[in-house]
């Protein structure tokens, strides 16, 4: 055996690389031994020996089994196992292994075919070694028997080719060739018998293939002669044809066969039956009823496993004698075989990034059915972003055709769908699960571009004041989002250096305590960034508004104190009722109702003597003096604010009334001192006191000037202790004509301005009318009605 495949391998070993359509065909014999050569793939693929390692070549088989394989070494196909053309193929005329070389960067697939030859290793084997027949003694020269065909599992050549007999002298042999091609032996008697003479006789029947060497097997004919009837049962046809459907049901009808016998009697019975050469498998597929030659399906025919199948039916009497005649069943193809899927290759992962035409799968599509039972057709959703490629017939790639956006679909639940053109159309559907990976594609982005927040000042350093919030779709470090602060400058210092923020919470922390009186509104410029490579980010802008909380109590600036008091003089007795004695002026470094001052009679040595402006601040006489009152006169004003909770400040104002209304009022009282009352520290403490007041008396005489500079309308200031007056004509302000020649006296005037023309005064607040900074006195013409003082917004009649 050994010797016969070495012999044939070098008489048919030969490889043949064909292309045709993509499609690699190889041709070797059967039973060649393992590691023979096949052929090279590396040259017919055009592909260096090097690459097949860095490509990641692979060979792919249908059926699962390695029959051959590839060395990557040098790009030879080997055989790699045992090859049985007739286990692998059992009758079929054509065999051949299919498979498929894939390679990656690129992926590539290169369909593959290997045709196994058929080589002469098996001898033909009859289904019995002895076969018995009798024949009549009376049958005529001319007679034919059909004996039972030996079978060989080798095709085309190596098949039976002929047959032969052992000498005698009264049978012959012929052979007849069926419409498949096979070949059958048939007894052919040439001379008459005589039972007398001889009973029987033993022939060799031997069956000879046409392989080379040739092969043979032998079984032995024992041929008895019988004195029986002489007529054999006649079939109505030689061969019986007819079509059926493939899974047709158990019991169906397939056909009624006929014969005949012209004997009579017991001579003309006979049965049907299957020849001996029917294979145990149509056994199985048929039964053939004995008495009435029906026959039956008793099991599941498959269109896919066998087409037709051709039976040999005999019809024996009791002599017997043996009609024949072959029976030709047909199948139908039905569309009983759904579309099958088989995937190749297969990218569970894909980059969000990935170009339009990024390969994701390959696969084939095929179906057992033949026809139009067999044509598929193969598709994918409409609504994703993938489509599907032709490569050869039935094969396919799946490739992206669109940008990928992960933040958009993470997952896809690919479904590919396969249905043939039968009817009713079957169908298949097989599952894809792809992931898209996350790619560093999107900024952090901040809930808002500009952020209000609204702090109080006197601010507890440390304290969080706010919280920014960023938001960046991708997974994990691209996500990780991280603030931080811009070195932008706050009144010159760097940011940092006020705020600090928590770089994974976006929490914002004062570093120090902020005063509204100093900075009342700032921006610091916020980074959101992620952790991905290359790192993102964006800004958005806080903008910190300092609220103002009252904490500055009423800072009295006029009249000028020594001690918390004042002296001012004033005329005596004759003063009329609304006389201006002096204006406390004072302000608040807060603002709003912070700055928002009201002026309060709180001590007075005479209360129904003066009346105090609530916002104003002006004093004022009610009444005429008389000789009864005191000629001092102390008065105690509080100035609040309208905080909460409010603050305030006081001041004490000494009035000094002299008795005699001739004398200068810019005279001084002078009281006898007493020399144990001073003292080289009072001195020192007198000329500390008084440097004190002249540089904060000074102060205030340029705050004034660039004050009236501002505001056309103010009456310019000349000293601390006079006011400007001038003539305009104005209906604002308190109007107030004084008597003929009387001298017009007021707080901090050491002169007595002559009276000789009369004029109106105007008492209005600074230009600000948040904060009642300053308080002038302006002059109007006489000519205007003298019956209402204006402050502010604050009329007084």
């Amino acid at each position: 055996m050994a010797n016969t495949v070495s012999g044939a391998y070098f008489m048919f070993l030969f490889c043949v690389s064909d292309t045709v359509f993509g499609l690699f065909r190889y041709s070797i014999p059967e039973e060649l031994e393992i590691g023979a050569f096949i052929g090279n793939i590396a040259e017919d693929l055009r592909i260096s020996v090097l690459e097949l390692s860095a490509r990641k070549f692979q060979l792919l088989s249908d059926d699962g089994k390695q029959y051959f394989e590839v060395n990557v070494e040098n790009g030879i196909l080997f055989v790699n196992e045992r090859i049985d053309r007739e286990q692998l193929c059992i009758e079929s005329s054509t065999c051949s292994i299919s498979l498929e070389l894939a390679v990656e960067n690129p992926f590539e697939v290169f369909p593959v075919e290997v045709e196994i030859l058929d080589v002469n290793d098996n001898s033909p084997i009859f289904p019995k070694s002895r076969m018995t027949m009798q024949v009549a003694e009376f049958v005529g020269p001319g007679a034919r028997f059909i004996l039972e065909s030996a079978h060989d599992a080798d095709v085309g050549t190596n098949a039976i080719s002929t047959y032969k007999i052992s000498s005698n002298e009264h049978f012959g042999l012929k052979m007849q060739t069926r419409k498949d091609g096979s070949k059958i032996a048939v007894l052919l008697l040439e001379k008459p018998l005589d039972r007398e003479q001889q009973s029987s006789f033993e022939l060799i029947l031997t069956a000879v293939d046409g392989g080379i060497p040739h092969r043979s097997g032998t079984a032995q004919i024992i041929i008895t002669v019988a004195d029986a009837n002489d007529n054999t049962p006649v079939f109505d046809h030689e061969i019986y044809t007819t079509s059926v459907l493939e899974n047709t049901p158990k019991g169906t009808l397939v056909m009624k066969l006929h014969a005949a016998d012209l004997d009579e009697g017991v001579n003309a019975e006979f049965k049907y039956s299957f020849s001996n050469y029917a294979s145990q498998k149509v056994r199985e597929l048929f039964n053939l009823d004995a008495d009435t030659g029906e026959m039956r399906v008793q099991g599941l025919l498959d269109f896919e496993k066998s087409q037709a199948y051709e039976l040999e039916v005999h019809a024996a009497d009791n002599a017997p004698n043996v009609g024949h005649c072959k029976v030709l069943v047909r199948l139908i193809d039905v569309n009983d075989n759904a579309p099958e899927i088989k995937l190749t290759s297969v990218t569970k992962m894909v980059p969000e990034d990935a170009a339009p035409g990024t390969l994701i799968a390959v696969f084939s599509v095929t179906d057992r059915d033949s026809g139009e039972n067999g044509h598929v057709r193969c598709q994918i959703p409409i609504n994703v972003p993938f489509k599907l490629q032709t490569t050869l017939k039935n094969h396919y790639k799946l490739v992206t055709s669109d940008i990928l956006d992960r933040e958009t679909t993470a997952l896809y639940n690919l479904s590919i769908s396969a249905w043939d053109a039968g009817s009713p159309s079957l169908s298949t559907k097989k599952y894809i699960v792809i992931s898209v990976s996350d790619r560093n594609d999107n900024v952090p982005l901040f809930t808002q571009s500009l952020y209000n927040v609204y702090l109080m000042e006197n601010n507890t350093p440390g304290s969080s004041i706010f919280s920014v919030t960023a938001l960046d779709p991708d997974l994990d470090m691209n996500g990780d989002v991280s603030y931080s602060i811009l070195e932008n400058q706050i009144q010159g210092v760097p940011a940092p250096d006020h705020f600090t923020i928590d770089s994974k919470s976006g929490s914002i922390y004062a570093l120090r305590s902020f005063d509204y009186e100093q900075v009342k509104n700032f921006q610091i410029k916020v980074e959101a960034q992620d952790a991905g490579s290359p790192s993102l980010s964006s800004t958005a802008m806080v903008s910190i508004i300092i609220l103002d909380q009252n904490d500055n109590a009423p800072l009295i600036i006029a009249p000028l104190r020594w001690n918390n008091s004042a002296a001012v003089e004033i005329v005596p007795h004759r003063i009329y009722p609304g006389y201006l004695f002096t204006k406390v002026m004072a302000k608040d470094g807060d603002s709003g109702q912070n700055a928002r001052l009201s002026y309060e009679l709180i001590e007075a040595t005479d209360l129904s003597l003066f009346t105090l402006g609530l916002y104003s601040g002006e004093i004022r006489t009610t009444r005429r003096f008389t000789e009864q009152i005191t000629t001092t006169q102390r008065v105690v004003v509080l100035v609040k604010d309208n905080g909460q909770p409010s603050l305030s400040s006081t001041v004490t104002i000494l009035f000094r009334i002299p008795a005699n209304v001739t004398e200068n009022p810019s005279e001084r009282i002078d009281h006898p001192r007493r020399a144990e009352y001073f003292s080289d520290l009072n001195i020192y403490l007198i000329i500390i006191f008084g440097s004190t007041s002249f540089i904060f008396f000074v102060t205030i005489i340029l705050l004034v000037v660039l004050k009236c500079k501002q505001d056309r309308n103010s009456v310019r200031y000349i000293s601390p202790t006079t006011y400007c007056c001038k003539r305009r004509n104005s209906n604002d302000g308190f109007h107030r004509s004084p008597a003929p020649n009387e001298p017009l006296n007021y707080y901090g005037a050491d002169q007595t301005l002559p009276a000789s023309d009369t004029y109106h005064y105007t008492v209005r607040l600074s230009p600000e009318s948040s904060k009642s900074d300053f308080l002038f006195l302006k002059a109007c013409h006489p000519s205007l009605p003298l019956s209402n003082v204006s402050v502010g917004d604050t009329s007084v009649r």
